[in-house]
């Protein structure tokens, strides 16, 4: 449940999703650069009850990682929401629907690493994804020159805003793109598990 105070009309809001498998510092530091390069009110991170292109195999149970995001979350502007569950939805572009039509004043925003946007086309309905809420792309080690080189970012070349622009995302209409810079994280939730262990 997203709680009522989240929820003021013309707040601009990131959607971050993830397995949060385990949820890391990594986490928070992409949340509070887009929070600052957005001029966002808030950031959701929408805690997956599977994510259809990640195997189950290692995917702790959804409780764990709804407590490891929670634990993790260590700023008020930061809402951990299971969303995802209450609706049903396993797919971003169903979620996004379900989203912007039951919070129509809310400025929606989806944020999403240079890493997930060269395997965007995989994802379904993609285009969908596009026309229904602005996407801003934040940096990832390895992948932030490719993304930006990716047929996604030609196709949408001329709806992209230059990256000293990107607070005007929230109230661009889609579909919409910003390219966000930054110092960039390589902590992942593999290489926690891979060390033995979860925050």
């Amino acid at each position: 449940m997203v709680r009522k105070e989240l929820l003021t009309p013309g707040l601009k809001v990131g959607l971050l999703g993830g397995s949060f498998n385990p949820a890391h510092e990594g986490h928070l530091h992409i949340t509070r650069m887009c929070l600052a390069a957005l001029e966002l009110d808030r950031v959701w991170w929408l805690v997956s009850p599977g994510n259809p292109l990640k195997p189950g195999k290692g995917m702790a149970p959804y409780e764990d990682r709804f407590a490891s995001a929670e634990r993790m979350a260590r700023d008020p502007r930061i809402a951990v929401s299971g969303i995802e569950k209450e609706l049903g939805t396993r797919y971003t572009a169903d979620t996004l629907k379900a989203l912007t039509a039951r919070f129509a004043d809310v400025n929606f925003v989806w944020l999403m690493g240079a890493d997930n946007m060269l395997q965007f086309p995989k994802w379904r309905n993609w285009r969908g994804i596009l026309e229904t809420v602005p996407v801003a792309i934040y940096p990832r080690p390895g992948y932030t020159l490719k993304a930006r080189l990716s047929p996604i970012a030609s196709m949408l070349r001329d709806r992209t805003l230059d990256t000293t622009d990107a607070a005007l995302l929230p109230l661009v209409a889609p579909p919409a793109l910003a390219f966000l810079s930054g110092p960039e994280s390589s902590r992942s939730a593999t290489e926690i598990r891979a060390a033995g262990g979860w925050v």
